[in-house]
């Protein structure tokens, strides 16, 4: 495994691990929010929720069993969220747009939805944000020379080279005949999506809606002509068909990210953090700063 690969592999692990508590925060706190209202106003009531012949589950029964299994949980993230925003503040640790960009470039040049659900851009930029935040925290007495920065730099400056890469998904069908069907039925107005996990023989991807994730020509896990049509589709396009080993296929292009190699100073910060989290024993967690932003809440100390 070359030495990009290996950098590539450990820092996206470390990003998706932060990506994951943000993604929780993201999705959790609306929700929070309406069962603590419904709560309040369905103290009194015993409106059902599910009725399993004669027996009922009423909505308080049904809350109180949300507030147990996830309340704890839940009630966590929100804070952490909160906390990693005062401490930012506290400290006047900023991210910039261009530091979200890069990061959004490099994690999508090596993200495959078939391991990992897929999030829009919006998310993945407010979980990058929250992540970043969060690593500048954590390593904010760090110090690190230049010069071990640099070193770091020239040793993996493959990993700051990305590739031009191609968001796409296909429909794998036995023969020509059918995949022109597909496409009569595509300029007719069905979901490629649906079409994908209706008729692709691809099992593995069919399920996704034919998703194949961000690939580029280093990527070798499909075909090399994908690359070659892709480079030539317009966003939101499809292909003609594309005799493959397993029939034919069609090809969707959802985004391009163009190629880019980045600069020693454009992704100093980041290997700062990079080389400080390494360092750091354990977990990037945002408890070590609870006591310092007054926290208290419902489930008491730990």
């Amino acid at each position: 495994m070359n030495s990009k690969t290996q950098w590539g592999i450990i820092g996206f692990l470390v990003l998706l691990n932060c990506l994951t508590v943000a993604y929780f925060l993201t999705n959790s706190q609306g929700s929070v929010k309406q069962v603590a209202t419904n709560a309040v106003l369905d103290s009194v009531t015993e409106e059902s929720v599910g009725k399993i012949g004669d027996t009922v589950i009423t909505r308080q029964q049904w809350l109180i069993e949300l507030e147990n299994r996830y309340g704890k949980q839940t009630l966590e993230d929100m804070i952490n969220e909160k906390v990693i925003k005062q401490m930012a503040d506290k400290y006047d640790i900023q991210i910039s747009k261009e530091a979200i960009d890069r990061e959004v470039t490099m994690i999508k040049s090596m993200y495959n939805p078939l391991d990992h659900e897929e999030i829009n851009d919006e998310q993945w930029r407010e979980q990058i944000e929250m992540s970043l935040l969060l690593e500048e925290l954590v390593t904010k007495d760090a110090v690190i020379s230049d010069e071990e920065l640099q070193q770091f730099f020239e040793k993996n400056k493959d990993l700051y080279d990305i590739p031009t890469t191609y968001h796409l998904s296909h429909i794998v069908v036995k023969d020509q005949e059918e995949a022109n069907q597909v496409i009569k039925e595509l300029e007719n107005g069905s979901s490629f999506s649906a079409l994908a996990m209706e008729r692709s023989l691809d099992v593995f991807s069919a399920n996704q809606g034919g998703e194949l994730g961000f690939v580029s020509e280093e990527s070798g896990y499909v075909p090399e002509q994908y690359i070659e049509i892709a480079s030539e589709l317009d966003v939101d396009k499809w292909s003609e068909p594309i005799k493959v080993e397993e029939g034919y296929a069609i090809i969707n292009l959802k985004e391009v990210i163009q190629g880019v190699t980045y600069g020693f100073d454009e992704v100093k910060d980041q290997i700062r953090r990079q080389i400080a989290i390494d360092q750091v024993q354990g977990a990037l967690s945002t408890q070590s700063f609870w006591e310092e932003a007054g926290v208290s809440w419902f489930y008491g100390k730990e």
